[in-house]
């Protein structure tokens, strides 16, 4: 690029730039930066709308030039936060039926629209969805859509535009969707509205195998769990897509999240509670020290059953207690009138001579009656 043509650009001179391209000729304009940026990157970089303006009227297939990280000056003005600027060359856009041009995705797979939603530029991404319903299809390198970014950011209007264009994507990193994304941030009323419009995203497994339903027994998001059980109650019966087959009692049992069980019960009384290797959310929630949890299990009417349940190496969640030196949890357990103290494992052992493998660990602990 000529020099005295980028500090034009650079400055916003209209006059200046006219002047070289009368003197030159109008291919001036074409020339570039070391980094690709033509000189209506750099006037859209400095915010220069004017000189913008006029540049086009010279030429407007500098619309279409990416720069070295595949930035049109689309791109560019939203990426910087030339918002009003990046109105503008969307109309020229638009007016000169340059389709490829809004829908460019940059070196990482990054549209106008997931970089307007990511960088809070709310009423802009609006208006691209208004301008090109495409660019709610685009998915970046980190498997990211824009109805997922939305929803990740809480950015409710937003997300129902995108939701009502047939064909948008949903899909998020980690190989989440907006579900899980709406799960993460405990908001029930866009996860009712997708599970509505999309159910089959309920029940999709993300790259540890977990479904949004999964995540908010795990994440204690009571009220978006009852949201789409009382939408779906089937929902209940879910088991993570990994080799252990974790039902959702068993993921609220490992955080120790009552409030999640009591929820999924009531929705699904017979609700699954126990995993490929036979650990029941009993046994987990004795492992993981959850005496709450371990005490709602034993009152509730539906699983104070799961008292005497062995493993599949044939341990009670008492064998669990004891082992673990939980003098709390071993009370609540041998309270229970329904406690068989005499049940053995699969190597013969009573609960009871598991201490005998955690003797040491048993010193360090204060054993006093709760």
């Amino acid at each position: 690029m000529d020099g005295r043509l980028f500090e034009a650009a650079k400055s916003g001179d209209c006059r200046l730039m006219k002047e070289l391209v009368a003197a030159m000729d109008p291919s001036i304009l074409l020339r570039t930066t070391p980094q690709g940026n033509t000189c209506l990157h750099i006037s859209t970089i400095n915010g220069h709308e004017e000189f913008c303006q006029e540049v086009l009227m010279l030429d407007n297939s500098l619309l279409t030039v990416a720069n070295s990280h595949g930035e049109t000056p689309l791109l560019t003005a939203v990426t910087n936060g030339r918002t009003a600027l990046a109105s503008v060359l969307l109309r020229r856009c638009c007016e000169a039926g340059l389709r490829e041009a809004i829908l460019k995705q940059d070196e990482n797979g990054c549209n106008a629209l997931h970089h307007a939603i990511r960088n809070g530029h709310r009423d802009l991404a609006l208006e691209l969805i208004a301008a090109e319903a495409g660019l709610s299809q685009g998915v970046n390198k980190y498997r990211e859509s824009p109805m997922y970014i939305a929803v990740m950011r809480d950015f409710t209007d937003i997300f129902r535009k995108l939701l009502g264009i047939p064909g948008s994507a949903h899909v998020g990193c980690h190989g989440r969707n907006a579900l899980h994304a709406a799960v993460r941030n405990g908001n029930p009323v866009i996860a009712k509205e997708l599970v509505e419009k999309r159910p089959g995203l309920a029940r999709e497994f993300d790259d540890e195998m977990d479904t949004p339903m999964h995540h908010a027994a795990m994440w204690g998001k009571t009220h978006v769990l009852g949201a789409l059980l009382q939408y779906d109650w089937s929902l209940g019966y879910v088991l993570s897509n990994n080799k252990d087959s974790v039902p959702l009692l068993n993921s609220a049992a490992y955080r120790g999240y009552v409030s999640v069980a009591r929820e999924l019960v009531h929705h699904c009384p017979d609700a699954p509670y126990y995993d490929a290797n036979g650990c029941t959310c009993l046994h987990q929630a004795a492992f993981k020290g959850h005496l709450e949890f371990v005490e709602f299990i034993l009152e509730s009417p539906y699983l104070r059953k799961l008292v005497n349940m062995r493993d599949n190496g044939g341990n009670t969640a008492l064998h669990y207690a004891v082992q673990d030196c939980n003098p709390r949890i071993v009370a609540a357990l041998l309270s229970h009138g329904d406690t068989d103290v005499t049940v053995l494992n699969y190597t013969g052992n009573e609960a009871v001579w598991q201490l005998g493998g955690a003797a040491d660990y048993a010193k360090t602990l204060n054993w006093v009656r709760p």
